[in-house]
């Protein structure tokens, strides 16, 4: 396979449904376009089936509501817009975000969409974009977003009453406390920078944690909503993190995995010690997207996104 296709078919992004233990839904977000599996990963389909397009629409980013087994809402990023579907991804509406189109990099749902219809999406170019419109219309939201090269979003579980959200950039970190409405940069060291993803802890209201994991150096942790930052598994992780997952139960059950590379690890204390998941993949499977459904125990399965689109449950 050449590095061309590769990137023809790079996948972004796998993302699961908050209620997959009852749908099994999945979707990928590849350079090639978007596909949905509706039996936990072992078929795929495509989900831009009825749209009919005439060449491959590349789909950086995909998230979904939190009532997603009740609403079947699902939102897509594609090059100059966000695609809409309320329908578990049978139909779709697009919005554009503006001339010349940007690099849609990430989406973030408030927890409370079901009543404020609130989505915030990140670009490369142009910051972040917010709708309060269940993603029918978007705005710039950039008041005192210094870098507009924004990586990554994460919004707190608390949104409703905190407004808090995060914005990952090619520089730092940045931090809104009113919904977007104004930024300020947090004491993130600009030497770590860029800052690739973000990952926020269920009972943020209560811990106040946060990770961030960087281009270069590795992962950080917040123990005070981003204010001071402490490195994690330093010789086990050193360079990119391509992804961060926590438990769903955290911190009561204070497991993370990551994608260092294009490597899997794990940690069951919260940080403090790290070991290589064994992935069984020939020698040009590489990895750029991980998913973990089944929990975090060796024996369960995960989700697996490699860079020439290949889609793995191993």
């Amino acid at each position: 396979m050449t590095n061309e296709t590769q990137l023809q078919n790079y996948v972004h992004l796998l993302v699961v449904s908050p209620d997959f233990a009852a749908d099994s839904t999945c979707f990928a977000a590849r350079n090639s376009g978007l596909l949905r599996s509706t039996d936990g990963g072992r078929s795929w389909q495509d989900a831009y089936e009825s749209m009919d397009l005439q060449s491959q629409l590349p789909t950086s980013a995909v998230a979904l509501s939190p009532d997603f087994q009740r609403d079947g809402h699902l939102f897509a990023g594609a090059p100059g817009g966000i695609l809409r579907s309320l329908d578990r991804g049978d139909t779709w509406q697009v919005a554009l975000l503006g001339s010349p189109p940007p690099f849609v990099s990430d989406l973030a749902v408030s927890p409370n969409y079901r009543r404020d219809g609130t989505l915030f999406a990140a670009t490369l170019d142009d910051g972040v974009f917010r709708s309060a419109d269940r993603a029918t219309s978007w705005a710039s939201w950039n008041f005192g977003l210094l870098d507009l090269a924004v990586m990554a979003l994460a919004i707190s579980p608390g949104y409703t009453d905190d407004e808090t959200l995060y914005a990952a950039t090619e520089t730092g970190i940045f931090r809104s406390t009113n919904g977007g409405r104004a930024w300020r940069e947090l004491a993130f060291p600009t030497d770590l920078a860029p800052v690739l993803r973000l990952a926020i802890s269920p009972d943020f209201a209560e811990d106040k944690t946060i990770f961030a994991g960087t281009e270069l150096n590795g992962l950080f942790r917040s123990r005070d909503s981003g204010q001071t930052w402490f490195p994690l598994g330093q010789d086990e992780l050193a360079g990119a993190i391509n992804g961060i997952v926590l438990s769903p139960q955290y911190p009561e059950d204070p497991s993370l995995l990551v994608l260092r590379g294009d490597s899997v690890m794990v940690s069951r204390d919260d940080g403090e010690s790290w070991e290589a998941r064994s992935l069984d993949l020939t020698p040009q499977g590489v990895v750029s997207a991980v998913a973990a459904p089944w929990g975090f125990h060796p024996s369960a399965p995960l989700l697996l996104g490699l860079i020439g689109g290949e889609l793995l449950r191993l």
